[in-house]
């Protein structure tokens, strides 16, 4: 019995040594990576970020993103707190992680030496008629206004924190991804003092899942704002053809009625003339 019990233990331990083995060995096989692609626009404002995994491309983002952060500074009579902006923008050399998964990825974007972090979550979901999308359902910006190039002389300094609430944006179609040139804007609140921090995202191509080709984005599904812009531009256009059209059509009308008129036998204007006809 005894040599029994030890081999029952014996068993249960290389059990357990088995299934942490595979668990360990699944992490090592989906490892993720980010990638800083950056350098490859023309655009001094724009970044691209990827995320791998496996080697394998599975979100991408290229956009350029400003930030508005109001914070608190003492006034000159050393007593009052007045409201100053920090406006920046994020910088081509930050650094990248983030997470893949079937239905939920995120990436963060980091700079200074930690004292910004920008964290974009992603999520699916089925709408009506069982139609798949992809949306933005978070964004989380950490800033520290102790970091002075863009905080001078600010009032308690320290680490903060803003997020989103309930959000619900850039719903794109399941294997597509989202293309906006116009610029979003959201708005976080953050743990200081219930303020206001706005970020804006502009010249946009985003594609947290489903991405076919390593480093290529799926097939753009383009924002209502472009596609209004759009139709703003070409509506002129294509009044012009519409008129020019008009123009050539009255006047071949009026081209054939004088050349019925002319056809016509002309009969004389004085009345006298006609006794003698």
């Amino acid at each position: 019995m005894g040599r029994l019990g030890f081999s029952t233990t014996e068993s249960a331990r290389l059990l357990l040594f088995t299934v942490f083995g595979v668990l360990a060995l699944s992490v090592v096989l989906a490892e993720q990576e980010g990638e800083n692609l950056s350098g490859l626009s023309n655009n001094p404002d724009k970044a691209i970020f990827a995320v791998r995994e496996n080697g394998t491309t599975c979100l991408m983002v290229e956009f350029a993103v400003k930030f508005l952060v109001p914070y608190d500074v003492l006034a000159l009579n050393g007593i009052d707190l007045i409201t100053e902006q920090a406006s920046f923008t994020l910088p081509r050399g930050a650094e990248i992680e983030g997470k893949c998964e079937s239905t939920e990825s995120e990436i963060h974007i980091t700079w200074k030496n930690n004292a910004y972090i920008l964290r974009i979550y992603f999520s699916k979901e089925f709408r009506d008629k069982g139609i798949e999308v992809w949306k933005i359902s978070k964004v989380q910006f950490v800033y520290d206004t102790s970091e002075t190039s863009h905080f001078i002389n600010a009032y308690n300094p320290g680490k903060h924190t803003a997020s989103t609430h309930r959000l619900s944006a850039l719903v794109t179609p399941a294997g597509r991804s989202y293309v906006c040139t116009a610029q979003q804007t959201l708005t976080l609140i953050s743990s200081d003092h219930q303020k206001g921090i706005t970020v804006s995202m502009y010249d946009i191509q985003i594609q947290p899942f489903d991405i076919a080709s390593d480093f290529m984005f799926s097939e753009p599904y383009k924002c209502i704002t472009d596609q209004r812009e759009r139709l703003e531009e070409t509506l002129p256009l294509i009044l012009g053809l519409i008129l020019g059209l008009i123009i050539v059509i009255i006047l071949t009308i009026y081209h054939f009625h004088l050349k019925l008129t002319a056809a016509q036998p002309q009969l004389p204007r004085d009345r006298s003339m006609y006794k003698n006809m």
